[in-house]
């Protein structure tokens, strides 16, 4: 458990070197961040069938909502969790990653990997944006 949870890790590492400067500049920009989540939406419509692709869905979806909250302003996220649930938004929409999605199973387990990762590392802000989506639903 300690090997997949550093290997993981690293991956977020690898993830944030790739994608920070993209980032930073993306939480700036409220219609490039639409665009990313209907890059995002468009990627799952045509890969949702996909076994892994379906695990991803539900970090993903929650990443999506909790981003559009923040952006409506109806529940802002702390900026650093901004930053990596854009990170992990990027990281799943971009084709060119640590290991290319054109390559199956083996080429979405690093989005999987950095997706998860950065679930649990927002897990409380996660929680509390969830509790808080079942109290205005």
């Amino acid at each position: 458990m300690k090997i997949i949870k550093s290997n993981a890790t690293e991956l977020l590492e690898k993830a944030k070197s790739m994608f920070g400067k993209q980032v930073e500049n993306l939480a700036r920009q409220e219609e490039k961040v639409r665009a990313l989540i209907s890059g995002v939406g468009k990627k799952i419509e045509r890969l949702g069938h996909h076994p892994t692709v379906a695990k991803l869905i539900e970090p993903v979806s929650v990443f999506i909502r909790m981003t559009k909250a923040h952006f409506n302003g109806s529940h802002k996220m702390a900026g650093s969790t901004l930053g990596l649930v854009l990170l992990g938004l990027i990281y799943f929409v971009s084709p060119i990653d640590i290991v290319p999605d054109f390559l199956g199973f083996i080429g979405f387990a690093d989005d999987f990997s950095v997706v998860l990762a950065i679930y649990a590392k927002v897990k409380d802000e996660v929680q509390e944006f969830l509790e808080w989506e079942r109290t205005e639903i």
